[in-house]
């Protein structure tokens, strides 16, 4: 996987790079990926595979809830290899599971999508038009994204791993949330992550059950 340089993207990444809410800081993060092979992608694609072999060639199970009728799909497989080589490349350190793994990605569509970055990402929007006036931050991301991955083309995952197994979540994270978009026919990958972090937490201070409420509400009447 190769590290794409996009000047749009920058543009975004510099203003998530640290959007100070007071008691809270909203942080993003987004990663352009070309999906041909470089330097060791090619061994840990072969390691990845062999893995998920493994697994089917152990498996019995052929019920739908579990990863074989996912994993047994050629196409399935390749996807989430790209999407675990891109984890790779921003987690060096992290060891990923190929076939754990799988149970933590979803596919969402762009209305889902927007849905979520509407509501969480209410504040940070309304800074980025404090900024940059008439041009809205949801609607800057999506021509970002359009000039590398082409939106209407692109499957979109979203990265939702258990909090143990979870290389992103920061000590005093409120919320965070992680997706990618792929596209098959160009063959490049987009990592989007964004999250909110208690400033309380870094300077000491222990978060009590009012600050999850206060944030909890937002969460009322949403069917997700």
């Amino acid at each position: 996987m190769k590290y794409l340089e996009y000047t749009p993207l920058d543009r975004i990444n510099d203003f998530l790079s640290h959007v100070n809410l007071g008691e809270r800081t909203i942080k993003g993060c987004l990663e352009a990926y070309s999906c041909k092979h470089s330097g060791t992608d090619k061994k840990l694609s072969l390691s990845l595979e062999n893995e998920i072999f493994d697994y089917l060639g152990k498996s019995s199970d052929a019920d739908s809830s579990s990863p074989v009728e996912y994993l047994m799909c050629r196409s399935s497989r390749k996807t989430l290899i790209y999407l675990l080589l891109s984890l790779y490349h921003m987690y060096p350190d992290y060891d990923f599971s190929a076939v754990n793994a799988h149970q933590f990605f979803t596919e969402e569509s762009w209305d889902s999508f927007k849905q979520i970055f509407d509501v969480y990402m209410f504040e940070a929007s309304k800074e980025w038009l404090d900024a940059n006036e008439g041009s809205a931050l949801l609607e800057t991301l999506y021509k970002a994204l359009d000039e590398v991955v082409k939106v209407a083309e692109c499957e979109i995952y979203t990265y939702n791993p258990e909090a143990d197994a979870d290389p992103f979540l920061e000590k005093g994270a409120i919320w965070s949330y992680h997706f990618f978009f792929y596209n098959r026919r160009l063959k490049r990958v987009v990592s989007f992550r964004f999250s909110c972090v208690s400033n309380l937490v870094g300077e000491g201070h222990l978060l009590d059950d009012s600050s999850f409420d206060e944030d909890g509400e937002i969460f009322d009447g949403m069917d997700m």
